[in-house]
């Protein structure tokens, strides 16, 4: 039994992947601070302007799905290492679509 612990404390490979939990846990970290900006002006152009920003819509969307593809990796769900060794996270959710629908709709 303490030869299967040493040999599972002497991977390399499982030190280097603490080592990249540690870096996504920064880069976690550094990407709410920034998603909570996006609300709050994004809140207050709806306040003042009636109308959403269609770029923080995107930006949004994309910083809620780097959230989701670091948290995957970090709890070991996941293999895949997000940006900036994967590709940043493409793709709109159904609600951000029906929000760009109802938004188109409103300006004509």
């Amino acid at each position: 039994m303490d030869d299967e612990i040493k040999d599972h404390l002497k991977q390399q490979s499982t030190w280097i992947r603490g080592l990249y939990m540690l870096m996504f846990a920064l880069f976690y970290s550094l990407a709410e601070v920034v998603i909570f900006a996006v609300v709050v002006f994004q809140f207050l152009l709806k306040l003042f302007t009636g109308k959403n920003n269609q770029r923080l819509l995107k930006l949004g969307q994309g910083l809620a799905s780097y959230i989701y593809q670091i948290v995957q990796f970090l709890t070991f769900n996941s293999e895949y290492q997000p940006y900036p060794f994967g590709a940043w996270p493409k793709g709109e959710s159904p609600a951000s679509k029906q929000l760009q629908a109802e938004s188109d709709s409103t300006e004509t």
